[in-house]
């Protein structure tokens, strides 16, 4: 496999199409894989022609030897810069960086040993460069560091498969004994089935008991429902008719508390007169009093007086008169308001 042709455009030394191999190489060969560079900037042509506001570099490889895993005699690379975009084709299709890399890492081109493109300069830096440096260079150069860096990532994975063998152990022999504890709860359990058979089958006998008892019970409800519909038939009757005295009784009750109120109000009006009739007999008492006083003090209007005393005499008995045919009715309606109280 060679390359057969590398075709720039865009940049701003090469603004038309062009084989060449100049030091645009180094935008896609620098950093371990050509064409996989970081986005270089300041690079691409800043004229004012729109056909160049992209840049690309092209490399045809001869795949005659199919050291590329692709079934063509001629295989291109191609990425593209633009303003906002850096794209990578592969034959003209469209790729992601990753696959690129991965293609060219399938036909040796190693990101570890990036010394497949010497540059100008590089062999007279390892001739003058000390010892050191070249055997670093020459170990960089032969591919044996990638070895001991492997090496060590070798190391540092058996010290962690070391760690979780460790690990490993411990948690077997906590199984060990877990496994022997399970064991002794096996039997345990073993056990505590055969006794918990047992006690399933002496529920099974009490429940079938119960069962049966319950049965037994439950058609002597039966036997007894049956007797019982007649005398239930009974009392619903006599509950009929205890409601329908209860509404008899209700009636009756809201009549005499209609007579009871009647019975209070009049008795009421009648306390009322004759409590008007003890007044105004007080008063005429009191009148009779002045007048005697009167009449003991004044000789001369004793005979006024006596008049006066024989008009209130009368009227006092008018009025004693009416108090006693009162008071048989008060005490008539007092003895009524009792009996409707009590009932």
């Amino acid at each position: 496999m060679y390359i057969k042709q590398i075709v720039i455009q865009g940049f701003r030394s090469f603004r038309k199409n062009l084989w060449t191999r100049s030091p645009a190489q180094c935008i896609v060969f620098c950093g371990g894989f050509f064409l996989i560079y970081a986005r270089p900037t300041g690079f691409t042509y800043e004229g004012v022609d729109p056909l160049c506001s992209k840049a690309y570099v092209e490399i045809i490889f001869d795949n005659s030897d199919n050291r590329l895993p692709i079934d063509k005699d001629e295989v291109s690379l191609r990425r593209v810069i633009g303003s906002k975009k850096d794209q990578y084709y592969l034959n003209k299709k469209m790729v992601t960086r990753t696959d690129v890399m991965n293609l060219l890492e399938s036909a040796g081109f190693s990101r570890s040993n990036p010394y497949y493109i010497v540059k100008q300069g590089k062999i007279n830096q390892m001739a003058t460069a000390p010892d050191s440096q070249r055997l670093k260079l020459l170990r960089e150069v032969a591919g044996t560091r990638v070895y001991d860096e492997r090496r060590e990532e070798s190391k540092g994975i058996l010290k962690d498969t070391v760690g979780r063998t460790e690990k490993i152990e411990d948690l077997l022999k906590y199984i060990e004994e877990r496994l022997k504890t399970l064991e002794e709860e096996k039997e345990e359990l073993k056990e505590y089935q055969k006794w918990d058979k047992m006690r399933r089958s002496l529920e099974y006998t009490i429940y079938d008991h119960e069962l049966k008892d319950a049965r037994k019970k439950l058609e002597e409800l039966d036997t007894r429902k049956e007797t019982s519909s007649s005398v239930t038939e009974k009392l619903r009757e006599q509950a009929q008719q205890a409601t329908d005295q209860i509404k008899k009784l209700s009636k009756e009750l809201r009549e005499v508390k209609g007579k009871l109120q009647s019975y209070r109000e009049e008795k009421e009006a009648l306390s009322q007169e004759q409590s008007s009739l003890f007044k105004e007999k007080t008063r005429l008492e009191l009148t009779i009093k002045d007048l005697r006083d009167e009449v003991e003090g004044d000789d001369s209007s004793r005979k006024r007086a006596e008049r006066e005393l024989e008009r209130l005499k009368e009227t006092i008995s008018v009025k004693l008169t009416q108090l006693e045919d009162i008071r048989p009715r008060y005490e008539a309606q007092k003895k009524r308001e009792e009996e409707c109280t009590r009932e």
